[in-house]
C-alpha cells in the first residue's frame, strides 16, 4: 500500500483533494491530505523559515508513514521538494502536479514569473499576505462555475513569509524519484528548470488536458495518473 501525502498550492488547505482521496482509498492507499500553516483551518497560525517543510515532515512522521509518495500542487512543489530529502527512507516517489520546483537558495517569489518585485509588491500591499484569486481568475481552466465557486470559497490569504523563504536542499533534485504532472491548459510546456530535471533519468513527464487545478477539475484522471506513478519502480 502506498502512503500518499498531498499538499496543495497558495491559498488552499487539505480540502482541496476532497475529490481524490476517495478514490485513492478506493484503491487500497492511503490518502494524508495536508493544510500547510497559515492557511485553510490553521489561518492566522505562525510562519517561519521552513515552516512548511516541517508541516510535510511532521506529517509523514507522526503518522508513522512509509512506501511515501508526496504530491505538491503549484507553490507546494516547493517544500515539497525539500521535503522529500528529509524523510530518507520513506520516500518512495514524488509527484510534481503543476507545480514549481525548489532551487536551493531560491524561494517562490525570487523566482516569479514577472519578476520578485511584482509579487513583494502584492504582498506588502495585502499586509505581508498573498490575496486569493477571484473567479475571473480561473476562466480558460477548464473549471465549471460550481467548481470555480468551490476554490473560491475554500481559498485564504496565503502568508508571504513562506512564499520568500529561500529553499534548502539536502541533494540534488535530478536524483529523486518523480513524476511531473503538466497541465496544459497552463501552459504546453513545462518551464526551463523542469525540462532539465526532465531530462535525467528518473524524472517522467505525464500531460493532463485541463487547468491549473486538475484536483478539482479532473479529480478522477488525477487519481489514475497518482496511482500509476505510485506503480513505478
Amino acid at each position: 500500500m502506498t502512503e500518499f501525502v498531498l499538499v496543495a498550492g497558495a491559498w488552499l488547505g487539505a480540502s482541496a483533494w476532497d475529490e481524490v482521496v476517495p478514490g485513492l482509498r478506493a484503491a487500497g492507499h492511503g490518502a494524508h491530505p495536508v493544510t500547510l500553516t497559515g492557511v485553510g483551518e490553521k489561518q492566522g497560525l505562525p510562519v517561519g523559515p521552513q515552516t512548511h517543510v516541517a508541516d510535510i515532515v511532521d506529517e509523514v512522521e507522526r503518522l508513522g508513514l512509509r512506501d511515501v509518495v508526496l504530491v505538491g500542487h503549484s507553490y507546494a512543489g516547493i517544500p515539497v521538494g525539500q521535503a522529500a530529502g528529509r524523510i530518507g527512507d520513506r520516500l518512495a516517489r514524488v509527484v510534481f502536479v503543476d507545480a514549481g520546483v525548489p532551487a536551493d537558495g531560491e524561494s517562490f517569489v525570487s523566482t516569479w514569473w514577472q519578476g520578485p518585485a511584482a509579487l513583494e509588491a502584492e504582498i506588502a500591499g495585502n499586509g505581508g499576505f498573498w490575496a486569493p484569486l477571484t473567479a475571473p481568475d480561473f476562466e480558460g481552466q477548464g473549471l465549471t462555475d460550481e467548481q470555480i465557486a468551490r476554490i473560491v470559497a475554500g481559498s485564504t490569504p496565503h502568508p508571504g513569509a513562506s512564499l520568500g523563504d529561500p529553499a534548502v536542499l539536502t541533494g540534488p533534485l535530478g536524483s529523486l524519484r518523480a513524476t511531473y504532472v503538466k497541465c496544459l491548459l497552463d501552459g504546453p510546456e513545462p518551464t526551463d528548470d523542469v525540462a532539465s530535471l526532465l531530462s535525467g533519468e528518473s524524472w517522467e513527464l505525464v500531460t493532463m488536458d485541463t487547468g491549473h487545478w486538475p484536483m478539482f477539475s479532473r479529480p478522477q484522471e488525477l487519481v489514475r495518473i497518482l496511482t500509476g506513478a505510485a506503480a513505478q519502480p
